[in-house]
């Protein structure tokens, strides 16, 4: 009998969960991820060179997480690839069924000649997560100023600390285990800042309380821990109040703070300045949706911004392609895992009545409710780009300010989103719009213009979607180039 071959991209909860459900059902199964060991940003782990005593002191939930990692690894049927970039997906012709070929390069990111491979699967699943959003502000370019995620993720995975005296701000419950890792790696955080007031944190927690004990359990042990850790070493929890701006001569050496308004709008006379040598931002996240709209699948508008739409099997719209995690919805790891589940039985040809999808299709819909409920507690506020200044940095890839911004969307000739991106170079720098793209949207919008990025709609995305991008991730013209590697695909 031959099985079927579902190719999973991304080993994070989601991913992880897919390749175990996939298996599973007896499908054999190529497990895709660029680092070098599966987990995810939630369940970073130290290089295997650390050779860590106890990695479970990082982690939530390690024995399970532990006991499927080494199942799905050590499967005779699932190759793992890691250190592996998927670089492009291409599409089946028009007519002809499956889902589209995935090319990969395989080795370091800064490697070189890293070899090429193509995968045609029987079915793909996309697991590849999501990014922090930071929104601008004067002084957010300097050295020193981290996402949330990127601090996360040296702390976490490297032992590494940002900084001594640290304040961590933006919007969402992520600022707690955030600050919570900073903490354990050595970091002496001084203040955690939500950007939302008390009184609207606390009215999107309670929207249809009856339905928040079911959701509630698990995370409700998390925030206990985490909080526990903060009052531990007595630092203090702030709403209503955000970082505007970052000082400093070659590097961040000071923050001003300030109260805000319900809209994030700063209330005049509140500011205040604090001393520090690295700060720790985020505005909630952005989904990876490159691959996503390479395989043509269907956006739709949830939870406040826009996501993969799936069916109760986690289908995509394109055949055989299903999407999971957090770009269907910033939902928590439980959700994430619980549609990984679904998502990798149905694709590995599982029985679709099978008992055990209802309990993860449950789980799974409750992490959806979760999701509507952190995008009503932690919104971000119409009035932030009063914090912008005309030379505040928006593209800090091609240093665009907010002045060529605004110059170029406010010239009639100018203001088409080709002309504009060409005129601003906003986007066109080494990330490609993937940090500063959601900012250039909203502000371009505001002034009348649409975000300038490439062209051609997608079902259910704008035309001018800064994550559509035929190569998703960097390759030299060598490796492009270079003809496939003939290696077998589920050569280890």
């Amino acid at each position: 009998m031959t099985r079927r071959h579902v190719v999973v991209i991304g080993a994070g909860p989601a991913g992880l969960a897919a390749a175990g459900a996939a298996l599973g059902a007896g499908a054999r199964v190529t497990l895709i991820d660029t680092a070098e060991q599966p987990g995810g940003q939630y369940h970073r782990m130290l290089p295997a060179a650390y050779a860590a005593a106890h990695p479970e002191r990082l982690q939530h939930s390690w024995g399970a997480f532990d006991r499927q990692r080494r199942r799905v690894l050590t499967h005779p049927r699932c190759t793992w690839w890691p250190e592996t970039a998927v670089w492009a997906l291409e599409r089946p012709a028009p007519g002809e069924p499956g889902p589209p070929r995935v090319h990969v390069l395989r080795g370091e990111a800064d490697g070189s000649d890293r070899p090429r491979h193509v995968l045609d699967p029987d079915a793909l699943v996309l697991a590849v997560g999501a990014h922090d959003r930071v929104l601008p502000f004067p002084g957010w370019e300097l050295p020193g100023v981290f996402t949330a995620g990127a601090a996360q993720a040296l702390a976490k995975g490297e032992r590494v600390v940002v900084g001594d005296r640290v304040v961590v701000a933006g919007t969402g419950p992520f600022l707690l285990p955030v600050a919570a890792s900073l903490l354990e790696a050595g970091s002496r955080v001084l203040e955690v800042f939500e950007a939302n007031g008390a009184a609207t944190v606390a009215r999107g927690w309670s929207h249809r309380p009856w339905d928040l004990a079911a959701q509630a359990a698990g995370k409700a042990r998390e925030l206990f821990g985490y909080s526990a850790g903060l009052i531990r070493h007595r630092v203090p929890y702030r709403t209503g109040r955000a970082v505007i701006e970052a000082r400093g001569e070659g590097r961040v050496e000071e923050v001003v703070t300030a109260r805000l308004r319900p809209d994030w709008s700063v209330l005049a006379g509140s500011e205040r300045t604090t001393a520090v040598d690295a700060l720790c931002v985020s505005h909630g996240f952005s989904p990876q949706l490159e691959l996503p709209l390479a395989a043509g699948c269907a956006l739709h508008t949830s939870y406040g911004g826009e996501f993969v739409a799936v069916d109760d099997d986690q289908r995509t719209s394109r055949p055989e392609t299903y999407a999971v995690g957090e770009i269907t919805g910033i939902a928590g790891a439980p959700a994430a895992r619980a549609e990984g589940a679904v998502a990798g039985w149905i694709a590995g040809g599982g029985d679709p009545a099978a008992p055990a999808l209802g309990r993860l299709r449950r789980s799974r819909d409750q992490g959806r409710t979760f999701a509507e409920r952190l995008a009503r507690a932690h919104p971000v506020g119409a009035a932030w780009s009063g914090w912008l200044r005309p030379d505040t940095v928006i593209c800090r890839c091609e240093e665009t300010d907010y002045a060529t911004l605004r110059k170029a969307l406010s010239n009639p000739a100018g203001a088409a989103p080709r002309v504009a991106k060409l005129e601003t170079r906003a986007g066109l720098g080494p990330c490609q719009a993937r940090v500063c793209g959601p900012t250039v949207a909203e502000l371009s919008a505001r002034l009348g213009s649409s975000p300038a990025a490439g062209p051609g709609p997608v079902a259910g995305m704008p035309a001018a979607c800064p994550h559509r991008r035929p190569i998703a991730q960097p390759i030299r013209l060598g490796e492009l180039a270079a003809p496939p590697d003939p290696t077998k695909e589920n050569d280890s």
